[in-house]
């Protein structure tokens, strides 16, 4: 059987962005990194498993819908009637820039468990991803472990999104042990500049890269919005400047960043040398910088084969 396809392990959001700065009207879109990463996927001709908990009420019809739109299978996610999907608020300043401004989560424990996961998707897949958002609850950390149990037996690639939000966890010292603890798993990091020098506390991105490499992580991508990205590979590291486009949204460009890199590594493999891993970062940055020109995190349209065939 050839295996074919990426699974995103993850909580579902609703994300409710702001209309303008006055910040009391919001349109709800889907959202949530791991949702995000599951369509962008999709988008890009990958067959895309998406493992959560829904709720049976008016939210989760909603967003079982919308996954079901973009072709994501979800015969692997499970249903409970009492669970509500959660929500994130974003919220506009007066210079038009939206901003993280609050998370709510009405069952912080209607999460995945370990019994929820079963070893058949995995069989499947090339590619598990997942983030750092089902790790602050103790039940979803452990059934993520259990999937890179499942992952590692089934020899797909693993790729992590440190994608943190403090806000989440108890103290910053626990996000930091914890979230460091799951990026050693991974063959594939992604983690943003800030991110960087929180895990490492580290005041550069030079000095902080120099730290993770202690982690031996194979395959490290950093983000830096405008600046573009770098990537470290055997310790050599290379950058790829980000395109100019006009940025309405910068919500989801992470997300889009990482769908373009693991479409990269579902379709071409682990890179071989420094050329083909900047063509990787240049078509991440491709995506992600095409993922901000539309109000919320899945809306923008823009030509994927055109794309692939320019920087693949």
């Amino acid at each position: 059987m050839k295996k074919q396809g990426v699974i995103s392990l993850g909580e579902a959001f609703v994300d409710y962005v702001s209309v303008d700065s006055t910040n009391t009207k919001f349109q709800p879109l889907l959202g949530g990194a791991t949702v995000n990463v599951a369509v962008g996927t999709s988008r890009l001709g990958i067959p895309a498993y998406y493992l959560c908990k829904m709720g049976k009420d008016e939210i989760s019809t909603f967003v079982m819908q919308e996954l079901t739109k973009e072709d994501i299978n979800t015969d692997f996610s499970v249903q409970n009637a009492s669970k509500k999907i959660c929500g994130v608020y974003v919220h506009t300043n007066e210079s038009g820039d939206r901003y993280f401004h609050s998370y709510i989560n009405e069952t912080p424990d209607e999460v995945l468990e370990t019994k929820d996961i079963k070893k058949e998707v995995f069989e499947h897949a090339k590619v598990f991803y997942f983030g750092s958002g089902t790790l602050f609850n103790e039940k979803a950390k452990k059934a993520t472990e259990t999937s890179l149990i499942y992952a590692k037996e089934s020899g797909n690639l693993i790729a992590f999104d440190t994608n943190i939000r403090l806000k989440r966890w108890e103290s910053e010292e626990q996000c930091r042990q914890t979230v460091i603890s799951f990026l050693k798993k991974a063959d594939i990091v992604k983690i943003a500049e800030d991110e960087l020098s929180f895990l490492t506390q580290t005041d550069s991105a030079e000095a902080g890269i120099e730290k993770m490499s202690a982690w031996r992580i194979p395959f490290l991508f950093v983000t830096m919005g405008a600046k573009g990205a770098c990537a470290v590979m055997n310790g050599n590291k290379v950058s790829s400047p980000a395109p100019r486009v006009k940025a309405v949204d910068t919500n989801g460009a992470g997300d889009a960043f990482m769908s373009a890199l693991i479409y990269c590594f579902h379709e071409k493999g682990k890179p071989s040398d420094s050329s083909q891993i900047i063509k990787y970062l240049q078509f991440a940055n491709q995506v992600g910088a095409a993922a901000t020109t539309q109000v919320g995190s899945l809306t923008a349209n823009f030509d994927f084969c055109e794309l692939k065939k320019q920087y693949l």
